[in-house]
């Protein structure tokens, strides 16, 4: 449950101030972590001391410590050298340490499971309730949850930096449930809600800004009052973060209340946007039109279809985005100067964008 490491990291701090060498061992005899350069406490003296009923026991010239979870579950076995009064204290030291450091652990690893299992919907709800409870986590304050995503190859490196910006915020969940995103779900406070959202995306992104080569997209659900609609909050989020990718690429931060038109039409079934778009374009798609067309289609909806704005913009005459229009309206039928066409237009220009994301479309 502890790494190794944490385990060697312990024992070196106190060998460092008390100046007696430790090992520690699981309870199979198998030696974890340890200062010694050699021990003459064999595994058959470890496995020995495992059977015995003593909680400690010197043996040559070695004290013996076991240490136990909340639960009186044996976890480790701790050996300190010497048969001195010192060496018999700092070892109950040690094994106390390690016992404060395995409950602290656990509670960690317990309610990241209830978060990780919440999230997935994999619980019943008298058994979130229970859990909670159990967990001493509040089940009726605000939250919402919020998805990191980033372009590292090392989702690991990704969790423990984002874990870092949370780490003082014990009301806070950092986890993850697959190989690409970050999950926070964050506790909010009555009336200042959406400026800790903010607060807590401006220092996620902030965290990675040094790094060019990592770029960072962060989205996140609504606002939820009570812990069995946290699951709720990660779908909205999740769904957040795949149409922000297709509709708002220049957006780095995204939330599923903003994504207007794009939330409906990224929950069309494929077959429908095929035969829409077969209806607006014909045997065409949009990626046939060249650039300069598709960013005279911009710029004019950009300008809310005004056109000698669009043209100023766009540094041409009138006359000339005047016979761009007119050009587009011969290939499609749709005159984007009229309202229901230009409408009707930006649909299937998002149809298009979100059937292309979804690699499984065929004008």
């Amino acid at each position: 449950m502890i790494s190794n490491q944490i385990l060697q990291n312990t024992i070196d701090g106190l060998k460092n101030i008390t100046r007696i060498d430790m090992c520690i061992a699981d309870t199979e005899g198998k030696t974890l972590a340890t200062t010694f350069d050699r021990i003459e406490a064999d595994e058959h003296s470890v496995m020995a001391f495992v059977s015995s009923p003593a909680d400690s026991q010197e043996i040559q010239e070695y004290q013996f410590f076991k240490v136990y979870d909340d639960d009186g579950q044996l976890e480790y076995i701790l050996i300190a050298r010497g048969g001195s009064d010192d060496a018999y204290m700092v070892g109950k030291i040690a094994a106390f340490q390690l016992s404060n450091l395995l409950v602290a652990y656990k509670e960690r690893f317990d309610k990241d499971n209830f978060i990780k299992n919440l999230l997935l919907d994999n619980l019943l709800l008298v058994d979130i309730f229970n859990r909670a409870k159990k967990l001493h986590i509040e089940t009726d304050v605000k939250r919402v949850v919020l998805i990191a995503e980033t372009n590292s190859e090392s989702n690991t490196t990704t969790l423990e930096k984002i874990r870092n910006i949370f780490a003082a915020r014990t009301a806070d969940f950092v986890t993850a449930v697959d190989e690409k995103n970050v999950i926070i779900v964050k506790e909010l406070t009555e009336g200042n809600e959406l400026n800790e959202i903010n607060l807590a995306a401006a220092e996620i992104l902030e965290a990675f800004s040094n790094n060019s080569t990592i770029s960072v997209r962060v989205a996140y659900g609504t606002i939820v009052d009570e812990i069995k609609d946290v699951s709720r909050s990660y779908k909205e989020a999740t769904m957040a973060l795949d149409v922000g990718k297709i509709f708002f690429g220049e957006r780095s931060v995204i939330a599923y209340s903003q994504l207007g038109i794009g939330r409906l039409i990224y929950q069309l079934p494929i077959p429908l946007c095929k035969m829409f778009i077969k209806e607006i374009f014909g045997g065409k798609s949009p990626d046939q039109f060249d650039e300069e067309t598709l960013a005279t289609i911009d710029k004019f909806f950009e300008n809310s279809l005004n056109v000698s704005e669009t043209s100023r913009q766009l540094f041409i005459h009138r006359n000339t985005l005047v016979y761009r229009l007119d050009k587009l309206q011969k290939l499609t039928g749709l005159d984007l100067r009229v309202f229901e066409d230009a409408i009707t237009f930006k649909i299937a220009l998002m149809v298009a964008r979100y059937m292309k994301y979804m690699e499984n479309y065929d004008f």
